[in-house]
């Protein structure tokens, strides 16, 4: 095998497919990263661990095809160091030689017959728009469980019912929900996934920038258990989680007693102050009153802090209390200028939404729920 192929190129390629690596691979192999240079002027690019699978096809002036496997990281680490002049690849044996400039490597091939075949996509579901795809996904992302108690629960749960797509991501603390349209290949799509959060947020990252992404979630049984993306010359599939997701759509509440609204900036900044006396696991408390929201931490003997932004309340005067950090999540995935608040009672799950203007309609599409923390009063 020997091609040549731009710097760039090469870096980006190889950046981008070992990025799901995993740092103790289960056989030595799934370290790798397989190189298949065609003659016809492609390099394509495949690392795989048996649950995420990766593939991008770059252009490359191919002198021999051929199939090599070589460590993954390294040679991302090299290629994003070389110098910006063309790579020259090749094999020697055992050996894969890299050169660029006068910088010159000479790398270990790994056994290419010993590495598993990737799994193939199903068929293509329909398309979103990448920037929309990204956002959708970093706001509902947020709320997924980071532990494993119950593996279920790290996942986002994707349901399609034609042109309507509902993201849906639960750690029992918070409940994030997003509601989208997207252009499905066929006008009575029915779908229901549960796709590992990490997994769908780096993809969404990876791949949104692009204009379009193509979604394949394959038939009831999830194309084979697997979820497929597909942007430009990357594709990537990831095998779904398995178990019935919880019904969480009764914790949206069916009636509103108060309602405020506030500036999303001014409470962000307000919040970070003050939850700096809170303690581990201690709370910020939020007093909602006509005009005016006012956000204290600390107790007794503790460091305390206080401030007050400007806030317009409809209902009655309440208080409560939330996780600080749960708090900021829900605030930084609004996306939007001014936050509003709906409650129906301070031991109850409040509904944060997001609102162009103060005295405009709130965005139903996205809905942040928030359980309230008991304090001392």
């Amino acid at each position: 095998m020997k091609f040549r192929v731009e710097r760039d190129v090469l870096a980006e390629a190889v950046t981008w497919v070992a990025r799901g690596l995993p740092n103790r691979p289960p056989v030595p192999v799934l370290a790798g990263v397989l190189i298949e240079a065609d003659g016809e002027g492609t390099l394509t690019l495949s690392a795989f661990d048996y649950e995420v699978s990766a593939r991008i096809t770059v252009p490359a002036d191919v002198a021999e095809g051929g199939t090599v496997l070589v460590l993954g990281r390294l040679l991302a680490d090299i290629s994003r160091n070389l110098p910006a002049k063309p790579i020259d690849v090749s094999t020697e044996g055992n050996k894969v030689q890299v050169t660029c400039g006068s910088s010159r490597f000479s790398l270990l091939a790994m056994p290419a017959a010993e590495y598993p075949t990737l799994p193939t996509s199903p068929a293509p579901s329909g398309t979103i728009s990448g920037d929309v795809f990204t956002q959708a996904v970093a706001q509902v992302s947020i709320a997924a469980d980071r532990g494993d108690t119950l593996p279920i629960l790290t996942g986002v749960r994707v349901e399609i019912e034609g042109e309507k797509m509902t993201l849906l991501a639960t750690d029992r603390y918070r409940l994030a929900m997003r509601e989208l349209t997207w252009n499905p290949t066929e006008s009575d799509a029915s779908h229901v996934a549960l796709i590992p959060a990490r997994t769908l947020s780096e993809t969404a990252k990876a791949l949104g920038a692009s204009g379009k992404v193509d979604l394949s979630l394959g038939g009831s049984a999830g194309g084979d258990g697997l979820v497929g993306f597909e942007s430009g010359s990357r594709r990537t599939t990831s095998r779904l989680l398995d178990g019935e997701y919880p019904k969480v759509s009764s914790i949206f509440p069916t009636s509103v007693d108060s309602e405020a609204v506030v500036s999303t900036a001014e409470l962000v900044e307000a919040v970070k102050r003050v939850a700096l006396v809170a303690e581990r696991n201690t709370p910020v408390r939020l007093k909602f009153t006509d005009g005016q929201l006012t956000i204290e931490a600390g107790t007794g003997d503790d460091a305390q802090a206080s401030e007050a932004v400007e806030s317009t309340l409809t209902g009655p005067e309440l208080e409560i209390a939330f996780n600080p950090h749960f708090l900021l999540d829900g605030l930084g995935a609004v996306g939007t200028a001014y936050s509003r608040f709906s409650f129906t009672q301070p031991s109850r799950p409040a509904v944060l939404s997001g609102q162009a203007e103060a005295d405009g309609e709130a965005d139903a599409s996205y809905r942040y729920v928030l359980m309230p923390v008991r304090f001392a009063s």
